[in-house]
């Protein structure tokens, strides 16, 4: 039995979908299956970049297919990479697709779904729904769609039909699967696994031995920073407007690293305030992932509270498996700010309380001890729920089923209750 893989990055490629994909596929080669990805050709951060048409990567072999590559800029471009990207991804499936293999789909590009399910018609394959988040719903919200035009219900009735015919729906927090069952997808076809990080690759790190705290001239700092995606999901002004707040602080930096859609509009805005307490960095690369979730002394994690049953921000687990506090801002009762607050591993906030961001960040800037116990909290909750051994005995287990394999152990996924 084959296990074929969508997603339209994979290793080397930094993203996190492309990370937890490759930890999955790592951990599941040591169980002898024969993996495949496909992915297209170029790096999340780099359309320029061209990658080989094929490597083993990870435990997989990685099928790079042809797309065009205009990159994220423009909207007809955009449209453009993902069809050639959807042909491509429907050919290869006809090429590998066998009765008994199982397909896994992630969420991008959006609607791979459906182009996923129509290849299992003709080739049998078993399609397994990866959901890191909901498309449409996140474009609908977002208004990059208008809600309840012609667009958007077909996208929803594609999307839907996908799903009805698939064998299992993966999501990552249970408000996912609870509108997913509403919208009639079978509830006991719907599976929760949380999203992890690796507790090997990233452990507890002392600020004070991290090299890039000292290449940034942050050693003597108490550093605010938010790692990952700036996306059109996060909200950054409530942060900005702490950061205004303390820019007399000379002894804490608020400091960005990563890209995406709202980058430069937050760098935009630092410069245009004059707030020299903000830094901007890359994203960094995976072998200085630990050094670089060591080098803030709490990590923000940002959610627009629209968008709490569509997106997990899944830099969470990776805070929490290095050892540090977290700092959400967004729908205190979302699933990220409860799990802060109930493992008292961070602090929960509304977007617009600067009083309550500047009081927490005050606090904990004041009080190394609160942050180291904190820190001892938040892993201990990673190793409780979000390890990636954890989630791969809940992925071997659905693999098994589905191949009609005796069972390893007894599984620990739930099904969304309707």
């Amino acid at each position: 039995m084959k296990v074929i893989f969508i997603n339209r990055y994979a290793h080397p490629d930094e993203s996190a979908t492309s990370r937890i994909v490759s930890m999955l596929t790592e951990s599941l080669a040591w169980e002898g299956r024969d993996l495949h990805v496909l992915a297209s050709r170029n790096l999340h951060d780099d359309t320029a970049a061209r990658l080989p048409a094929a490597s083993a990567e990870r435990g997989a072999v990685v099928h790079r297919l042809w797309s065009t590559s205009f990159g994220r800029g423009h909207l007809a471009g955009r449209a453009l990479d993902y069809l050639t990207f959807h042909i491509s991804v429907f050919a290869a499936l006809l090429r590998l697709g066998r009765r008994g293999d199982v397909c896994v789909v992630c969420t991008d590009p959006p609607l791979v779904c459906v182009t996923a399910g129509l290849a299992a018609l003709p080739t049998g394959m078993r399609v397994v729904q990866w959901a890191f988040d909901l498309f449409p719903e996140v474009a609908i919200d977002l208004k990059l769609m208008p809600k309840g035009g012609p667009p958007a219900r077909t996208a929803l009735a594609l999307r839907d039909w996908a799903y009805r015919r698939s064998e299992r729906i993966i999501v990552p927090i249970r408000r996912m699967g609870d509108v997913l069952v509403a919208r009639g997808i079978p509830a006991e076809r719907v599976v929760f696994i949380p999203n992890w990080s690796d507790g090997d690759a990233i452990r507890p790190m002392d600020a004070r031995k991290s090299p890039l705290r000292r290449e940034w001239g942050l050693s003597d700092k108490f550093v605010v920073g938010y790692s990952g995606n700036l996306g059109r999901a996060h909200e950054f002004d409530t942060l900005l407007d702490a950061a205004e707040r303390l820019r007399e602080r000379t002894d804490i930096v608020f400091l960005f690293i990563g890209g995406g859609h709202k980058r430069d509009r937050v760098a935009g805005e630092a410069r245009r305030r004059g707030l020299t307490n903000v830094m901007m960095q890359p994203l960094q690369p995976a072998d200085r992932l630990q050094d670089s979730l060591a080098v803030p002394d709490v990590h923000v994690v940002s959610l627009l509270p629209s968008m709490e049953a569509f997106v997990i921000p899944s830099k969470f687990y990776g805070i929490a498996a290095a050892g540090r506090p977290t700092l959400f801002i967004g729908d205190p009762e979302g699933e990220i700010g409860r799990l802060a607050t109930s493992a008292e591993c961070g602090v929960a906030l509304r977007i617009g309380d600067v009083d309550g961001v500047v009081g927490a960040i005050e606090e904990l800037a004041g009080s190394p001890m609160l942050r180291i116990a904190m820190g001892h909290r938040a892993r201990s909750l990673f190793e409780r729920h979000f390890t990636r051994r954890i989630a791969t005995a809940e992925w071997v287990g659905i693999l098994r089923e589905l191949a009609d394999e005796p069972a390893a152990a007894p599984a620990t996924a739930e099904r969304v209750n309707p």
